[in-house]
């Protein structure tokens, strides 16, 4: 049954439930307790063990459904079995002798038609199906793999037979054979649903993740504003908090020393070196003007899960002009947040110059040398004065100036961009058009605080 826990869990990861290799441990433990004999004991004890969240707890009641569940063979209202067998004859049944399939189908036998289906699933891999056009396929194998080739030869042979009799069983086995073919669709059908029905859906995200952002299609909307989301969950996990995590094996000789001084010398209390995470400080300054109207929406948005996942973030938005938008990323959703920024200050005519100005005559104090200033924008300022005076400043006063540009290199510089002398005063500068981009190079950055 160990297997049957494994693909079980396989499942669960398909239907987008994190398992990790310690909660799979703990199923295992808790099956082992509860066991199978009791349906909604199983349920209940695994869904306390694997599902953390309401949302999980919604999905691992639909895949435990699905899952524990057996369509195939299922008997009717009249006691009999989707085999619908009317028993053997002698005769028959020493003609099916060697034909165990035949015989499970000519008896009804639906039970052992499901063992039989479920064994022949196993050898054939199904749980490995990936898309819906191999439903065909693995139907196919699978009845092979239970013996239907050699079914269809006895069926061959019974016709050839002048003999009604032999008429009767062939057309009995005939009717056997299609209900075969649909128990089998509907098994890997069921299959796929638990094993592959999110296939799709994550090739689609893999997709979107290395899109533009300027040539996402409105209908891609609330897949991006999901991978974005989960985005900001990964930086989270890994930087949100402050730790301190003790690296076995690299003693620190000095303070083990100092605290043995009590002990005569005697290093009693030994004294290990940690790394320590600190919390990020980061400056954001997001261009949502007309020249990057395409792209300016998942910015907003990147930016708003950036707020969630650190605490010490300040934003700011700016086309002809800088606004704070920390309260409004802090207070609101993200459903209000986004348009509200965008109607008060989006779609303008871009001054790189005077959003530059308005940010250090209100907001210079918040830079220190452990602030990080990271600028969303394409650099072009309409041909007016990009003041490089206070980009120097920011340079200056800051650990880090990193400038994430939608546009590709090749065309910085070109017409009014100011990005080639704007890069002069950047710790890094580099092309940012895509989801798959901003998690790179946000990675990057909070790396630097460890």
């Amino acid at each position: 049954m160990q297997q049957t826990l494994e693909n079980f869990l396989r499942a669960l990861r398909a239907a987008d439930i994190r398992v990790s290799p310690a909660e799979a441990i703990d199923a295992h433990r808790t099956v082992d307790v509860v066991g199978y004999g009791h349906r909604q004991l199983l349920k209940d004890a695994l869904c306390v063990t694997l599902a953390k969240t309401p949302d999980e707890v919604g999905r691992y009641e639909e895949c435990f459904e699905l899952f524990f569940s057996r369509e195939e063979f299922r008997a009717g209202d009249d006691g009999e079995t989707a085999a619908g067998g009317e028993g053997l004859s002698e005769s028959e049944a020493q003609m099916l002798t060697e034909q165990a399939l035949a015989q499970m189908v000519m008896e009804g036998d639906g039970e052992g038609l499901a063992r039989e289906m479920d064994r022949a699933a196993s050898e054939v891999g199904v749980t490995n199906i990936q898309s819906f056009i191999q439903r065909g396929n693995f139907a196919r194998r699978i009845l092979d793999q239970m013996g239907l080739r050699d079914l269809e030869r006895l069926i061959a042979d019974l016709n050839r037979q002048d003999d009604a009799a032999a008429d009767d069983m062939a057309e009995r086995l005939e009717a056997g054979r299609r209900m075969l073919l649909d128990e089998a669709r509907q098994y890997v059908e069921r299959q796929f649903e638990l094993y592959a029905r999110n296939a799709g859906q994550n090739l689609r995200q893999e997709f979107l993740a290395e899109t533009r952002l300027s040539a996402v299609e409105q209908r891609d909307f609330d897949v991006m504003h999901r991978l974005v989301k989960r985005l900001a969950k990964r930086l989270a996990t890994r930087y949100s908090r402050r730790r301190h995590r003790s690296r076995r094996g690299h003693l620190d000789v000095r303070r083990t020393l100092r605290r043995s001084m009590a002990h005569d010398g005697i290093p009693f209390e030994t004294v290990w070196k940690q790394i320590k995470i600190e919390r990020p400080r980061i400056v954001v300054l997001c261009d949502v003007s007309r020249s990057v109207a395409a792209a300016a929406r998942f910015l907003l948005l990147f930016l708003y899960s950036l707020n969630e996942v650190i605490a010490q973030l300040h934003a700011f938005a700016f086309s002809d002009r800088l606004i704070d938008v920390s309260d409004i990323m802090e207070t609101e959703d993200v459903e209000t947040a986004i348009p509200a920024v965008l109607e008060e200050i989006g779609y303008r005519s871009t001054d790189y110059g005077q959003a530059l100005v308005d940010f250090c005559d209100l907001h210079l104090e918040r830079l220190d040398r452990r602030t990080t200033v990271i600028v969303l924008g394409d650099g072009r300022s309409n041909f007016t004065d990009p003041r490089l005076d206070l980009m120097r400043t920011l340079h200056d006063r800051t650990k880090a100036v990193i400038w994430l540009n939608p546009e590709p290199e090749g065309f910085w510089g070109l017409g009014d961009s100011e990005m080639h002398r704007y890069r002069r005063f950047c710790h890094v500068a580099r092309t940012c058009n895509t989801i798959q981009h901003l998690e790179d190079v946000i990675n990057d950055v909070l790396k630097s605080y460890v």
